[in-house]
């Protein structure tokens, strides 16, 4: 577990972006259960987060579709939380940073941490938009 003084900066960065921050099980599986599309961003201490996952996450939403719910969990932080979205993204493994959209329930796109490391934040951010745009 990391020290909460540690990833507030790192939280806070998705959460001023509206983000909603999920802590539990329960609330991860209300979020993503919700009609209509749902961005679940996996959040890490890790510098691709800082560098392409939150900058791509923020930068999707400018587009004019964009998923109706946006939250986060935090890796090595919010095990419940992180594990339950972790168990609604199967036959993905477990990675972070990465970025699921929701479907009324139903895992329609995925972004894995290898598509996320080495990979600059616009396209990133034009893979999320072409998952809007094809599902919101």
């Amino acid at each position: 577990m990391y020290p909460a003084e540690l990833v507030k900066p790192m939280r806070d960065d998705l959460a001023s972006a509206g983000f909603e921050e999920l802590y539990t099980a329960e609330a991860v599986e209300n979020a993503i259960k919700k009609d209509g599309t749902t961005l679940v961003v996996v959040n890490s201490v890790c510098g691709c987060a800082a560098a392409n996952a939150r900058p791509a996450a923020k930068m999707s939403l400018q587009n004019a579709k964009t998923p109706d719910h946006t939250v986060t969990v935090f890796a090595g932080v919010d095990t419940d939380a992180v594990n339950a979205a972790r168990n609604l993204m199967v036959p993905f493994p477990p990675s972070s940073p990465s970025m699921a959209l929701f479907k009324d329930g139903e895992l329609v796109h995925m972004i894995e941490r290898h598509h996320i490391e080495g990979r600059p934040a616009e396209m990133i951010a034009e893979n999320l938009v072409q998952a809007y745009n094809e599902f919101c």
